[in-house]
């Protein structure tokens, strides 16, 4: 039997050697110290496990992309269509509404990240009692709801600084754009469409994104006296004498120029005489998440051409998604 004090004397093996002393404590350190700093780095000051996360929420999965924790994302929703590498190179766990806990779970997630009003109820119950945190990150249509929905994200993810440096940054930009806006003195009355089928249209009352979103452009939704999104009749339409018809692209439900100018009713809205019917795409417009700067300003480009409208800078988020941006008539 070798020594104790004999740490290089070979041992009954010829081919191995004991160990020397100063290395097993080098590697005791390593095991002791250094090796728990790096497997607990995605391990946040909230006391969340961030290092696996399903994000559903489209514009929780931009905010994520945008402050470059998109490798800490192992799968999305239908929603989340920004940046298209999203969607594309995670898997999906269906609608945020209709959402299956089995599918979310076999993902083996570390940490939930869910929009307000996803569910169903049921799902989520399940989620939480399987012992996997679910964040629910509040939904507001407003500047300070932004901003409060990056910090959040930012928080649970352990990047505070640079998700309040983000939110800072979306809120100069949307200040900058409202505060032209809010000096127009005759503002455009717009009608905003959901979805048109079989001549039925699904158009949006006040409390909704798109309310908010006309009015941070500047614009007066004609239909402000409805509560959020329902079914309106061709007379309602007439009355209402929208001067600008705005609609939007998404998945399964794209409201086209030529679908609104094929409505009998629509058609005859000074709207759609002047060809005032603007497209923009769904989650870019109706998000609320870091491009919504952008978004207003072109919106409300399109509502008041003539207007002067401050210069942003870049969108914060990282990737092209073909059409986000651009807003057709």
């Amino acid at each position: 039997m070798p020594s104790l004090k004999s740490p290089l004397r070979p041992v009954a093996n010829q081919h191995s050697a004991l160990i020397p002393l100063h290395l097993i404590r080098l590697m005791a350190m390593f095991l002791t110290v250094v090796l728990p700093s790096l497997t607990a780095s995605t391990h946040t000051a909230a006391g969340y496990d961030s290092s696996r996360v399903v994000s559903i929420g489209g514009s929780l999965t931009e905010i994520l992309y945008a402050l470059g924790l998109d490798d800490r994302i192992v799968a999305v929703d239908t929603s989340s269509l920004y940046p298209a590498t999203a969607i594309a190179e995670h898997p999906n766990v269906g609608y945020m509404r209709a959402l299956s806990s089995e599918g979310v779970l076999s993902m083996s997630p570390t940490l939930i990240l869910a929009l307000e009003g996803a569910g169903p109820r049921e799902a989520l119950d399940v989620l939480q009692n399987a012992s996997v945190p679910v964040v629910t990150v509040p939904d507001e249509n407003t500047p300070e709801g932004i901003a409060k929905k990056i910090r959040l994200i930012g928080k649970v993810m352990g990047v505070e600084g640079e998700a309040d440096r983000m939110a800072r940054s979306v809120r100069t930009d949307l200040a900058a754009v409202t505060g032209k806006t809010a000096m127009i003195a005759d503002p455009a009355r717009v009608l905003f469409i959901l979805s048109m089928s079989n001549n039925r249209i699904l158009a949006s009352g006040s409390g909704t994104a798109a309310d908010a979103a006309i009015s941070l452009a500047g614009g007066q939704n004609v239909l402000a006296a409805m509560r959020q999104y329902s079914l309106v009749s061709d007379e309602a339409i007439l009355a209402a004498r929208p001067d600008a018809i705005l609609g939007m692209t998404r998945v399964g439900a794209t409201v086209t120029p030529a679908s609104i100018r094929s409505s009998a009713a629509l058609a005859r809205t000074p709207a759609v005489t002047n060809d005032r019917v603007i497209i923009m795409d769904g989650l870019y417009l109706l998000g609320f998440g870091p491009r919504t700067p952008h978004a207003i300003r072109e919106l409300a480009a399109a509502l008041y051409p003539a207007m002067t409208l401050p210069k942003l800078g870049h969108l914060v988020s990282t990737s092209p998604h073909p059409g986000a941006g651009q807003a057709s008539k």
